[in-house]
């Protein structure tokens, strides 16, 4: 293990929670019932903002679109890698006209964006490794994504099987920490998935069911600070002896909606 792991800075896009609510329910944590405080999300974002410039990364910010209360989920808008953007094609209706609105902040920052023809959701269930990307399928987006991902960035792409509604997106149940290593849930995953993960990270750290309740593989690493939900406590514990440094921030709220910190966070990568 490195006696001491390098941070590398990044830059990320993030979205008010301006209009944030739970007005419908398109996965087992939204209950449309259960009162948002707006406040408290809104304060727990920026502590988030604060972490993330605090540790010397860059953070950019769409403008939120009244009508769209899950656009603060910016993971989902997209993949980008080596400045080239791959988009995205909601699976629920109630989100399709987000990619509308990330797709005008990105064309407006000079990339091109591809449109996707199959029911693709970004980085939640693409989640870019330093040979691959480790690409979810079950819930949301599909095989045929996967394909057409491959074909755009020219990058192997290792589908994975999800089998557990609750994490349904592949950034709930699996979070990179550097180019060499990942952090996983394995029962959120179909057997033959996790065989595959196994043999790719033989040294991978195992989440418990507990962590992943909590949504600690919700989390970012910029490969030595990892930005993770309080509640994983055994997770932090494991990233801590591992040589990372955990760096715990509350998303509660937003965990109503079935999201966390990676949730809130697209990395730009040029």
């Amino acid at each position: 293990m490195p006696d001491s792991r390098v941070p590398r800075p990044r830059r990320f896009l993030v979205c008010e929670p301006r209009h944030f609510a739970v007005q419908y329910a398109i996965n087992p944590w939204m209950h449309p019932d259960t009162p948002v405080d707006v406040d408290l999300a809104r304060g727990q974002w920026e502590a988030l903002i604060r972490a993330y410039r605090a540790h010397g990364h860059t953070v950019d910010s769409v403008e939120p679109v009244a009508g769209l209360p899950d656009m603060v989920f910016a993971a989902n808008c997209a993949l980008v890698l080596a400045g080239r953007v791959f988009g995205s094609l909601f699976h629920a209706p109630q989100r399709r006209p987000e990619s509308i609105a990330y797709d005008t902040w990105f064309k407006a920052a000079g990339f091109d964006v591809y449109r996707p023809e199959s029911v693709c959701e970004g980085e939640g269930d693409l989640v870019p490794t330093g040979r691959y990307v480790l690409a979810g399928t079950g819930f949301r987006t599909t095989p045929e994504a996967h394909r057409e991902v491959q074909e755009f960035f020219g990058v192997p792409v290792i589908g994975l099987r999800l089998v557990d509604p609750r994490f349904y997106h592949l950034d709930t149940a699996l979070f990179v920490l550097d180019d060499d290593n990942i952090a996983y849930y394995p029962e959120a995953f179909s057997p033959g998935s996790r065989e595959v993960l196994a043999r790719l990270y033989p040294d991978a750290v195992l989440a418990t069911r507990e962590d992943a309740m909590a949504f600690g593989l919700n989390s970012v690493s910029d490969g030595r600070h990892v930005f993770i939900a309080p509640r994983a406590e055994s997770l932090a514990e494991q990233l801590d002896r591992h040589g990372y440094v955990p760096v715990p921030v509350d998303l509660s709220e937003f965990h109503k909606a079935g999201g966390g910190i990676k949730c809130c966070t697209q990395e730009i990568r040029s």
